[in-house]
């Protein structure tokens, strides 16, 4: 079963409420590796409930769908499907407890032609659900390598392109992180076993359980905070391009160029010189 494009567009999907508090905030944060210096300051005001203050990226684990391109009648092979890109624009501070509500959407489905794939792009505005404010909005662009030829249009929005300078990059910061972390931040989202359990990773071809490619997007973010030297509620933009998988245990080296008021970054795993997040681009509040 192909694509039907105009069947795709209006796909309809409920509301999902998201009631998180500070343990969810502190759960959130330590599957990405932060507390692992347990006296920084910089650390601890994530992991400690004592003015505790939300990673600004923990948005992207809220609201979210559930796998819902496994459903036959979207007409994707889901198993051809991976993360391309992901950007998360911030219209207010996550607080460290409250009550959103996801709204869910396709943004847009581009054709890039037999044989090449298609690029699905899925929105979601994350509203509070006693003010109504919109707390975030995120783009999500999965390549569906298995879905090209059904018709559809060959072009989308424009989408800001972002070149990493030719030059060394003005910081760096290498965050290690634990073993474990998959096996922590699938417990904030994502329950694929692909996480966790080492025989569904082999039969991906994987020697071992990758982390969440939204996991190593939130260890970039909280790398991003530290090298730039802002807090979590100063971030305002934030987007990259998957380039290969990142696996816990291991560390992930952020290189940041400072260009006006952008932070534009890629990250790499250090042990296996890999680029793993590339085409960054970071912006923080004044």
């Amino acid at each position: 079963m192909a694509i039907d494009y105009a069947r795709l567009m209006a796909r309809q999907f409920p509301e999902i409420q998201s009631h998180y508090g500070w343990r969810e905030c502190a759960l959130y944060a330590l599957g990405l590796g932060v507390g692992s210096d347990p006296l920084s300051p910089d650390e601890l005001r994530h992991v400690y409930e004592k003015d505790l203050e939300a990673l600004p990226t923990m948005a992207v684990t809220l609201g979210h769908p559930g796998f819902w391109i496994s459903a036959p009648d979207t007409g994707i092979d889901f198993r051809k499907v991976v993360h391309g890109e992901q950007t998360l624009t911030v219209h207010q501070p996550l607080l460290p407890g409250a009550k959103l509500k996801g709204i869910n959407s396709i943004d847009e489905i581009i054709d890039k032609g037999e044989g090449r794939g298609a690029l699905l792009r899925v929105r979601r505005d994350l509203v509070c659900e006693e003010t109504g404010i919109l707390q975030s909005s995120q783009i999500m662009t999965m390549f569906c390598r298995g879905d090209g030829g059904f018709g559809g249009p060959s072009s989308g929005k424009p989408v800001l392109a972002v070149t990493i300078p030719d030059r060394p990059s003005d910081i760096v910061v290498d965050r290690p992180t634990p073993p474990q972390a998959a096996l922590i931040y699938r417990l904030t989202s994502d329950l694929n076993p692909l996480h966790a359990d080492p025989e569904t990773a082999r039969a991906a071809g994987f020697d071992r359980p990758i982390l969440h490619g939204l996991g190593t997007f939130g260890v970039a973010g909280f790398a991003l905070m530290l090298g730039c030297g802002q807090r979590a509620s100063a971030l305002h933009e934030l987007t990259c391009r998957f380039t290969a998988p990142f696996f816990p245990g291991e560390t992930l080296r952020t290189e940041i160029w400072q260009e006006g008021d952008e932070a534009l970054f890629r990250c790499s795993a250090v042990d296996r010189g890999v680029l793993v997040l590339d085409r960054g681009r970071a912006v923080f509040k004044k």
